[in-house]
């Protein structure tokens, strides 16, 4: 006997994997503009939960201090830095967690232990370098040509910023601009070589 029943539905096509892969980029920035709208509305700043070096009491900063920033102004700048290279480095590697927990944490405590007494530090821009820092240096190590050119375009665009690891501007911490580009060219070599000997096998 011959029976019949309705079509199966056309499956749905999922999310491109190039979207798929700007997801995390895009969540950590709207965290970001979240906590500082609230900053901006709440009875308390939130800005001085962010690091203050050698305190033993604020260790927590070393996580905030990312999310916690000096205005929308402060935040406009960081974000569309942040968009750029969180952008390439999710594009290009497998590696934008690692790279952000890394650098988030190794230039935080970087801060925490030099930085000026007295001082409170906040600001995704420990981040920033280390994702150009990690952007310039990754393709090289692991020996990826792609990944490579990616690094050079990088210094080529972004190369000026080299001078924010220098104490020249009052108010800025060169210090997390300093740990976040040793963090991101750490875990560079790190990585890179971990990818070289996998490609090996």
């Amino acid at each position: 006997m011959t029976t019949w029943r309705p079509a199966d539905p056309p499956a749905r096509a999922g999310s491109p994997a190039w979207v798929r892969r700007l997801v995390p980029v895009v969540v950590l920035l709207a965290l970001m503009w979240v906590t500082e709208t609230v900053d901006q509305v709440a009875p308390v700043s939130l800005d001085q939960f962010g690091i203050r070096p050698r305190d033993p009491g604020h260790l927590q900063g070393i996580v905030l201090s990312p999310f916690l920033h000096l205005g929308f102004s402060h935040l406009i700048s960081n974000t569309v830095v942040l968009l750029v290279l969180g952008s390439l480095l999710a594009l290009t590697t497998r590696h934008l967690w690692s790279v952000t927990v890394g650098v988030v944490l190794l230039s935080g405590l970087g801060v925490w232990v030099f930085g000026g007494p007295g001082t409170v530090h906040i600001g995704a821009s420990g981040v920033v370098y280390g994702y150009a820092a990690f952007l310039a240096v990754y393709g090289f190590v692991a020996r990826r040509l792609g990944q490579a050119l990616v690094g050079v375009l990088v210094v080529l665009v972004y190369g000026s910023m080299i001078w924010g690891v220098l104490p020249v501007q009052q108010g800025v911490s060169w210090q997390a601009h300093l740990f976040g580009a040793v963090a991101g060219v750490l875990l560079a070599v790190r990585q890179g070589r971990l990818d070289r000997a996998a490609a090996r096998r």
